[in-house]
């Protein structure tokens, strides 16, 4: 028997066992898949940055609007001014801080008021300061103070007024205006061309214009006979009120505030010409009325339903004591 001592052997080339790889994507293909993936990316990339940069805008300002809330100059003016001076001096009697605080309240409660006040004193730069938004304008007797207080407060608008009356006269004045109910001194008229003895008819023509939401009677001097009082300002001021002209679904009320009223001249006028019964709040010695205006029904010739005005009372005392007030 033949044995076969060959030895066989028998290779395996890899092409035969391995399973062809897939086919390659088309470069077009590739290449929009890349800029896809690149256009995600950046978007994603400024989505973040812009907000974080957003937020940190964010909390930045907060902080500063927490730490730095800058004030109307007016306002900064008026602290400053309280600041800086005593409590009394030996010119002016400040007003309590009831009667301060009646003022501001409602001055803080009418958006942007039309606010007219008669004197100047200790409180008038923080009236116009509180009045930023609104109008203010002030009225005083003395000449050189309104130039003095205009030069030293820019912007603020004030004007003198040339009274004639005296408070020694006060009876003869009264009597005066209520014979000339219907016509020189009636409740509803353009004091511009007013002929009664109390009228105020030699301001700038616009002041007669203005629709005053509040009134404040802090002048005048009337502590002493010869003083001007302030009998022509009450006048005045019921007589602006009554005639105030609104437009449709304006403000028809106004506010009148009269300091002093412990005094015979300003019980006796107020009560007269602002009325008792619109009298809603006494405070120390400030009387707060709020007054109708009649502007079209001005046919009527009495300024309050129920007249109660006396000439003088027993248990005031004598309304030129230097006692009372300073001003």
């Amino acid at each position: 028997m033949k044995t076969n001592s060959n030895t066989k052997l028998i290779l395996f080339h890899p092409s035969l066992h391995k399973q062809p790889l897939p086919t390659l994507l088309p470069s077009h293909h590739r290449l929009c898949l890349l800029f896809f993936l690149t256009f995600f990316t950046l978007i994603f990339t400024f989505v973040l940055l812009t907000t974080t940069i957003s937020s940190t805008i964010t909390t930045t300002s907060t902080s500063t609007s927490t730490t730095v809330s800058p004030l109307p100059p007016s306002v900064t003016k008026a602290l400053l001014h309280y600041a800086s001076i005593p409590n009394t001096t030996a010119t002016t009697k400040p007003m309590s801080p009831n009667e301060l605080n009646a003022i501001t309240t409602t001055l803080l409660q009418i958006p942007q008021p039309n606010l007219l006040i008669f004197g100047l004193t200790h409180e008038s730069l923080l009236w116009h300061a509180l009045n930023h938004n609104g109008h203010t304008v002030f009225l005083d007797e003395n000449e050189y103070h309104i130039a003095n207080f205009e030069k030293s407060n820019p912007g603020i608008e004030a004007y003198d007024v040339q009274f004639t009356t005296k408070v020694s006269d006060y009876p003869n004045l009264l009597s005066h205006a209520k014979s000339q109910s219907k016509g020189d001194c009636k409740p509803v008229q353009n004091l511009l061309f007013s002929e009664c003895k109390l009228g105020i008819n030699d301001l700038p023509n616009h002041i007669y214009q203005i629709p005053w939401d509040v009134i404040l009677v802090d002048g005048p001097r009337g502590y002493f006979p010869a003083a001007p009082g302030r009998m022509s300002a009450i006048f005045t001021a019921a007589v602006l009120a009554k005639s105030k002209k609104s437009v449709t679904g304006g403000r028809t009320m106004t506010h009148v505030f009269v300091h002093d009223i412990g005094r015979e001249v300003e019980r006796v006028f107020s009560n007269e010409f602002l009325c008792e019964e619109n009298l809603i709040e006494k405070v120390d010695l400030l009387g707060h009325f709020v007054i109708e205006n009649e502007a079209e029904n001005g046919t009527s010739s009495e300024f309050c339903r129920n007249s109660t005005s006396m000439l003088s009372s027993s248990n005031e005392p004598p309304m030129w004591d230097f006692r009372q007030s300073v001003k």
